[in-house]
């Protein structure tokens, strides 16, 4: 803003140029196998199922929860399983698209059911013609029921992304799913990659090991020998 005053004449100097960006530490949070059937439960037992549907994708997709929220039905191809996101609900402002599990394509169908025809909205929210607009209250009161009290929705997208790498996902496969323009952002998932290298590692190293050879004992040996001498 400043410099803008600066290059049409309104001010001589910038005087915000002694200061320096406060560098940030990115929180990496990732739901367990165990808090991830906590929140299913939860999500389950929700009355709202309308909210209960975005969370679900958030987790199933790795999408941010505005990119759900802002979903609408002619985006989705369940013939070919895969989900086109206009670039105006995406970070990256490009048009992200991405396969999609049959539980996400059973979630759209689902949606089909109950959203009034004619309604583009896969989420149609209270106010006509627009998409749900908050679930911060309903994420609190997910958070009480799963026990989940520091978790937040966005971490929702960084277990998406430890369980891809579980599974054996590349750091590029990952970034297109999640639709990073960057590398460097992907890149944060990096060290997860430790557990499936470790458990190859290990897996050589079994198959090196020294087997365990079964020794006898001299002395019962040599008993054995003479009972066996006495009884012929």
């Amino acid at each position: 803003m400043f410099t803008l005053a600066i290059s049409w004449g309104w001010r001589t100097d910038n005087p915000a140029s002694g200061f320096r960006k406060r560098v940030e530490n990115a929180r990496e949070r990732f739901l367990s196998q165990d808090e991830i059937a906590r929140l299913a439960e939860a999500l389950d037992a929700a009355e709202d199922q309308r909210a209960a549907g975005i969370i679900r994708m958030c987790l199933l997709t790795g999408s941010r929860v505005g990119e759900v929220r802002q979903a609408r039905f002619e985006q989705f191809n369940l013939e070919l399983g895969s989900w086109a996101k206009p670039a105006t609900t995406t970070k990256q402002r490009k048009i992200h698209r991405i396969p999609i599990s049959a539980e996400v394509a059973a979630i759209v169908r689902q949606r089909q059911l109950v959203v009034p025809k004619g309604n583009p909205w896969l989420f149609p929210g209270d106010v006509p013609g627009q998409p749900v607009k908050e679930i911060r209250r309903f994420w609190i009161n997910m958070q009480k029921e799963a026990r989940l009290p520091e978790v937040r929705i966005h971490d929702l997208r960084h277990t998406f992304a430890s369980l891809l790498v579980s599974g054996g996902s590349s750091l590029e496969m990952i970034g297109k799913l999640l639709g990073h323009s960057q590398m460097q952002t992907t890149q944060r998932y990096a060290h997860l990659m430790d557990s499936p290298l470790r458990a190859g590692v290990d897996a050589v190293a079994s198959m090196l090991r020294p087997r365990p050879k079964i020794v006898h004992d001299a002395d019962v040996a040599s008993r054995n020998l003479a009972d066996d001498q006495r009884s012929a």
